[in-house]
């Protein structure tokens, strides 16, 4: 049989280079257009949180040393789906029985269900979503920034993330499929649950049509939603950006969870004001907690050409990984230390230059002490001489997860704008690991503070520290 042949389907390499070398349509791009460096500033701020409901009665108690934790009930499980006796029997099996809750009513301060979570208008809206929408109604309306022009709401993002969505969701969706009943199972049941749709509301909401991003990275998503959305800022993708993080996990499922994890209190069931007690050597693990922090975050020379109230500037964002384990740091702190000394390195200060640092530490036996350690080895000297203020406020409202880093980041900024560091609360008998000057605040304390950093760690080793400065 005579040999067929066939044209090459692919060139030579030699044809192949000759030919880019030749034609123009392969010649080198010029490069990117250089991006100018857009400083952040923070013009709105809003709180759901254990303390109460708003930035100004949230701060006031817990800059006076009061608590958000309480005993929970068979009620706050969020079992609505099952009968009295199974909610009992699973309230009796929790070995934890404290969480710090979001007070609800239609007092001042209190979170009220039948604007935000109204089931008649808001039948797509779960709870970690009503406190997304609440919080973001204060920090633009303190803002002054609800913009009616097409071009203002395209230069406009939103960057809220979560840790868990809703949970309680999910329960009730899988006792109907248990029961047969799965014809009865909401077609907003997806959208009730997804993490993203807290930022898809409050887009939805205002009409910002700029980014519109979500983080899910545990304990550190507040503190990554709003390094990212300052990103976004600096880089010219949105003029403003909306960023924070939501929460409402106290339901059944979650606490059980936890408590199968071994890593919630369980000795202050009787006492739960005590329960949340960082840097204590009573300590047993951490108090959940529920509630969300929204900042709004703005190009500095866009708030000034509108006048806009300035609380501080974004100054550094810094991440790392520990790459060790699914929940325990590594003894060495090394992730705590790369995320604070990245943020560092951004912001151009020095450790001295930072005046209060609100620490991450949960009230867990391990983590608390690793930070503790983490923070003496970055700030060194300027931490053992007692210049630098440090305290944890989630004595005060608990462990708020998703919402914490945005939480706390708001606490902050406020230590700054009002020249006042918190106090960590329930701190009797301070770990050994605080000697020479280098001591957590049990007293709220008035002193000038230029720089603030937040810390924030997440399971799964991932750490977001966030350092805002007086703007200069």
């Amino acid at each position: 049989m005579a040999r067929r042949y066939w044209p090459r389907l692919f060139p030579s390499r030699f044809q192949f280079n000759r030919f880019i070398s030749s034609s123009s349509a392969f010649k080198a791009f010029d490069p990117p257009p250089s991006v100018p460096h857009r400083r952040v500033v923070v013009t709105g701020l809003g709180l759901v949180t254990p303390l109460g409901c708003g930035v100004e009665s949230t701060w006031k108690r817990l800059i006076e040393g009061e608590c958000g934790v309480r005993a929970i009930t068979p009620e706050d499980l969020k079992m609505s789906g099952f009968d009295k006796e199974t909610r009992l029997h699973t309230y009796d099996q929790l070995s934890s029985k404290v969480a710090a809750t979001v007070p609800c009513g239609t007092n001042s301060g209190e979170f009220n269900d039948e604007i935000w979570l109204n089931p008649k208008e808001h039948r797509s809206i779960s709870r970690f979503i009503g406190y997304a929408l609440c919080a973001t109604n204060e920090a633009l309306r303190g803002a002054k920034w609800i913009p009616t022009e097409q071009a203002e709401k395209e230069k406009t993002g939103v960057s809220i993330g979560g840790g868990i969505g809703s949970i309680s969701d999910i329960l009730d969706a899988s006792q109907m499929i248990c029961e047969k009943r799965l014809r009865r199972l909401s077609p907003f049941f997806i959208p009730r649950m997804l993490i993203n749709m807290a930022a898809g509301h409050v887009s939805m909401k205002y009409g910002f049509q700029g980014p519109n991003h979500a983080v899910v990275t545990a304990c550190a998503t507040g503190g990554h939603s709003i390094g990212d959305a300052a990103r976004m800022v600096q880089f010219g993708d949105a003029d403003v950006m909306v960023a924070g993080g939501t929460e409402s996990s106290i339901d059944a499922l979650s606490i059980a969870g936890f408590c199968r994890s071994r890593a919630l209190s369980t000795k202050y069931n009787s006492t739960p004001e005590q329960a949340s007690r960082p840097f204590d050597c009573g300590r047993d693990g951490f108090v959940i907690g529920e509630g969300s922090g929204i900042l709004v975050l703005e190009e500095l020379e866009h708030a000034k050409k509108r006048g806009a109230k300035m609380y501080a500037e974004v100054r550094g964002y810094g991440m790392s990984g520990d790459a060790y384990h699914i929940t325990q740091p590594h003894i060495d702190g090394r992730g705590a230390i790369l995320a604070m000394t990245r943020a560092l390195k951004q912001s151009g200060l020095r450790p001295d230059q930072v005046d209060y640092v609100n620490a991450h530490a949960t009230s867990t036996p391990l983590g608390d002490t690793v930070e503790a350690n983490a923070i003496r080895s970055v700030f060194s000297e300027h931490a053992t001489s007692g210049a630098l203020a440090l305290s944890s406020t989630k004595g005060a409202v608990g462990h708020l997860l998703g919402a914490a880093g945005a939480v706390e980041a708001i606490f902050a900024v406020l230590s700054i704008y009002h020249g006042i560091a918190p106090l960590t609360l329930n701190l009797t008998n301070p770990d050994p690991v605080f000697n020479n000057g280098f001591m957590p605040l049990t007293a709220s304390k008035t002193i000038p503070i230029r720089a603030a950093l937040s810390n924030s760690f997440g399971f799964g080793g991932t750490n977001a520290s966030l350092l805002f400065s007086a703007i200069s």
